[in-house]
């Protein structure tokens, strides 16, 4: 995957905006050759048709609450665990759905159930929430090291508040995410390992992290400011943008020392493109909530860069991680979350700059998603997430996506509609 063209070299981007009134469709009425009629009902059939009966039959816990996501392809169980992340994102999930696309009590019920098991088991002080527990609820695992479950579940419960119309939940949130930047900003944060044997960053930042908090806080901040909040999400922004980013290579660097400065060690050359992919089409929906065109435009900059380096060229899709940039050492598997990453931020681009080449890469990744990852052509439900370059087709599998994947189809599906409703304009947000 050796670059020697000199393609999306660093500081290169689109920062295009379409004028107003302007079709985000090729010149043959399509969206990259697909009509957006025909690409709403995909979109539809995937999220009503394929996910939800599935989870509805197989991982939502309908008696105790919480989702059970360690299942087979066939909805066989593997275990009946749950998992702390998967229980804070299938709240997120079910929340999101019930307010944005479909108002049935049932999927309202399922994120109440799981958000009542998850705050049961609420761990007292400064500890974050174990891994995983047992069906019953049973602690299993110790607390988690890291944040991510605890921004999860800080992520589901806010999302929550807005669909039950209850703000206590969006104070627990609150409470969870300041609570989670005091740790991290701790020194004895837990430390970071390159590989078995490699070096260790102390209390490492972690472009994975601020992620979170984009991600999370951003969310919040939609409907109610608050002023601390907004501190955590403008310093997140700030690390993003200008600390994880390398200007010696174009790309961010996925770990950090402790004060923002770059390490001296493996890590240097280490950039998790799947991060980098999927922080970026967040900060363009943030760019969108401030109506900022320097931050939207710097954004599309990144995603473009970031996408264009990671995009296998031999086989297609995206690779996530780029072990050492100078010696093009990738991880060459291939993860279905990935993917969902760059359609939204492809179509985030279409449907409010009406950006070609967002166009053409979104229609490059969604035949090759079509192609290759649809468990359909292999008898069974959803999607593959997790597989080798060529997207291998294995008969089992250990886990039901509970987050990316919907996430994937519920903000692409909403775009969606608000292109067939604008007759396929571009937004105009823009000017």
């Amino acid at each position: 995957m050796d670059r020697q063209d000199g393609s999306a070299r660093p500081g290169s981007g689109t920062g295009y905006v379409a004028p107003p009134g302007s079709s985000v469709l090729d010149p043959d009425g399509t969206l990259s050759g697909y009509i957006l009629t025909e690409l709403r009902q995909l979109y539809r059939h995937d999220l009503f048709d394929d996910y939800l009966p599935f989870h509805h039959r197989h991982v939502v816990d309908h008696e105790l609450g919480g989702f059970t996501v360690f299942v087979d392809r066939d909805g066989t169980p593997v275990n009946t665990h749950k998992g702390t992340w998967y229980l804070g994102r299938g709240i997120w999930s079910y929340s999101f759905l019930y307010r944005h696309l479909d108002p049935d009590p049932a999927h309202l019920e399922a994120a109440r159930k799981a958000v009542e098991f998850t705050l049961a088991r609420r761990p007292a002080g400064a500890e974050f929430w174990p891994t995983t527990f047992s069906r019953e609820g049973e602690p299993i695992s110790p607390p988690e090291s890291w944040f991510y479950g605890n921004l999860f579940v800080a992520n589901g419960l806010a999302e929550y508040s807005k669909a039950a119309g209850d703000d206590q939940y969006w104070e627990i949130a609150r409470e969870i995410v300041l609570r989670c930047v005091r740790r991290y900003d701790c020194e004895d944060y837990p430390e970071e390992v390159f590989g078995p044997d490699g070096p260790v960053i102390p209390a490492p930042r972690i472009q994975g992290h601020w992620m979170c908090l984009i991600n999370t806080v951003g969310g919040m901040l939609e409907n109610r400011s608050d002023p601390e909040l907004e501190a955590v999400l403008d310093r997140s922004l700030d690390a993003v943008l200008n600390h994880h980013y390398n200007p010696e290579f174009g790309l961010n660097n996925e770990v950090l020392n402790h004060d923002h400065s770059r390490p001296d060690n493996a890590f240097a050359q280490f950039v998790r493109t799947g991060h980098s992919i999927e922080t970026c089409w967040m900060i363009l929906h943030e760019a969108l909530r401030r109506r900022d065109r320097g931050l939207w435009d710097l954004a599309a900059t990144r995603f473009r860069r970031h996408l264009e380096v990671a995009w296998d060229d031999v086989y297609g899709g995206a690779f996530h991680t780029l072990t050492h940039v100078d010696r093009n050492e990738w991880i060459t598997t291939k993860v279905q979350w990935l993917q969902a990453e760059i359609l939204i931020g492809t179509l985030c681009l279409v449907e409010h700059a009406g950006d070609p080449w967002a166009r053409e890469w979104f229609g490059r990744t969604y035949r090759y998603v079509r192609e290759r990852f649809v468990l359909a052509q292999y008898g069974f439900p959803l999607w593959i997430d997790y597989a080798d370059r060529r997207v291998t087709f294995e008969r089992h599998a250990g886990r039901a996506e509970n987050f990316h994947q919907p996430r994937h189809l519920m903000l692409n599906l909403l775009a969606l509609e608000r292109l067939l409703e604008r007759g396929g304009v571009v937004s105009g947000v823009w000017g």
